[in-house]
């Protein structure tokens, strides 16, 4: 390519301001902006063609002198997110079709490919970012930032996003019939009424529990970032009637439009634990990325259950020793329980339990300890379900056997921790 003469031919496209002169040729000297490429192409003409040298003042009809705007932009995104707290941020620029079709037909007159040097958008998000940067001291984080500003060249708008928080922990559940997330009744559908009438199954409530652990935990945490909504994320959840002791479950709760991602952890844990009134407990509370919520719900975890169990005839010890025996270690095929039919597709699941510990209490009680993959249900392991859980307690003691209290007290991931450190987030 003859430099000179392709600055030529993009200069007699004027009035053309130095970033549009530069731009097309944006694969040239590396290290330039699109404005200094531009600037030094308009002196090398100038020298080589011995004229004065004449520098663009204003109206590039390319562009319509946005170019000249990069300050005043940066000015208004750092403007558009006072009041936040923020470590990384991203720009995004909404660009006319008619500047677009300028930049095209700026190609075309000089004998350019239509995708010469580079789009007006991504110009303008480079050089208003980096102004953003220097004022802010924020990151420029291309996957997912804390803040997302979009500037709509055309209605002349900055629109500001704010990206959701996060916060991972663990929670302890102290009381039974308390579930993790609200739990909507399925009768009216979480509106209260049916046929225009209070609805009978929910008293009117909409929902089928006053509270849940969500509801306990979430409000401080979303109090505490000043932000607008939290959900709760769990590794997966206990039986409403379960209780959740021990070293805990894992949690995440998101945020939304957060003004303040950064806060107190050390005052935050007493306070969300305030707040739950002793029905639930959260310890370990850190900032987290993005990527631990889906850490949480879909790394495999084992978990380990503490069941009472009630048998309809005497046991004999040295069967019931037998029976616990022949469980563990075993793999056990599960159907769908019929308790959870309504809401789980009728599969047949395999998994392992993979320690089981028991302690025959009385002829008709007994403490049994499962350590199980995750997905194993614990109340169809000790009941068989009308056999649809083989093998089972009560099927190896040909007893009837229920469960009369289920605790959870321990939720490990297979392979790794939920807490990595890859997932985790330090306050700046």
């Amino acid at each position: 390519m003859d430099l000179l003469a392709t600055a030529r031919s993009l200069l007699e496209q004027a009035p053309l301001c130095d970033a549009c002169l530069g731009r097309p040729l944006a694969d040239r000297s590396h290290g330039l902006s699109n404005a200094e490429r531009g600037r030094a192409l308009r002196v090398a003409v100038a020298l080589d063609d011995d004229v004065p040298f004449e520098p663009f003042a204003s109206g590039c009809w390319v562009c319509e002198d946005v170019c000249a705007d990069f300050d005043d932009w940066a000015a208004r995104v750092v403007e558009a997110f006072e009041g936040y707290a923020y470590e990384t941020y991203q720009v995004g620029t909404r660009v006319p079709p008619l500047l677009e079709a300028n930049g095209e037909l700026l190609r075309e007159a000089a004998g350019l490919p239509a995708d010469a040097g580079e789009p007006l958008n991504r110009e303008v998000n480079r050089e208003v970012g980096k102004r953003v940067g220097a004022a802010t001291g924020a990151e420029v984080d291309l996957e997912r930032p804390d803040v997302l500003a979009i500037l709509d060249l055309e209605a002349d708008l900055v629109e500001p996003q704010v990206n959701s928080a996060f916060v991972y922990g663990r929670y302890r559940k102290l009381e039974r019939g308390l579930p993790q997330t609200e739990w909507p009744c399925r009768e009216c559908g979480g509106t209260g009424r049916r046929d225009g009438e209070p609805c009978q199954h929910c008293d009117g409530a909409g929902y089928l529990y006053a509270d849940s652990v969500e509801s306990l935990v979430a409000p401080p945490i979303r109090e505490a970032m000043g932000g607008t909504d939290a959900t709760f994320h769990g590794a997966g959840r206990e039986d409403v009637d379960a209780r959740m002791l021990g070293t805990g479950r894992p949690f995440v709760v998101e945020v939304t439009h957060p003004t303040d991602r950064f806060p107190d952890l050390g005052a935050l844990e007493p306070a969300a634990n305030a707040h739950a009134d002793g029905r639930v407990e959260v310890e370990d509370l850190r900032l987290a990325t993005h990527d631990m919520v889906e850490r949480v719900k879909t790394l495999p975890a084992r978990k380990t259950y503490r069941a009472a169990v009630a048998f309809e005839a005497p046991v004999d010890e040295a069967a019931f020793a037998a029976a616990v025996d022949a469980l563990d270690g075993a793999t056990i095929e599960q159907d769908t329980p019929v308790r959870v039919s309504h809401r789980r597709a009728d599969l047949t699941r395999t998994r392992t339990a993979y320690a089981v510990e028991g302690t025959l209490d009385a002829p008709t009680e007994a403490t049994l300890e499962v350590c199980g993959e995750g997905g194993l249900y614990i109340k169809e392991l000790v009941d068989g379900d009308g056999g649809r859980t083989r093998p089972s307690l009560a099927d190896l003691l040909d007893v009837p056997a229920t469960v009369t209290a289920l605790d959870v007290v321990a939720v490990e991931a297979e392979d790794g921790a939920f807490d990595d450190p890859a997932f985790i987030r330090s306050a700046p």
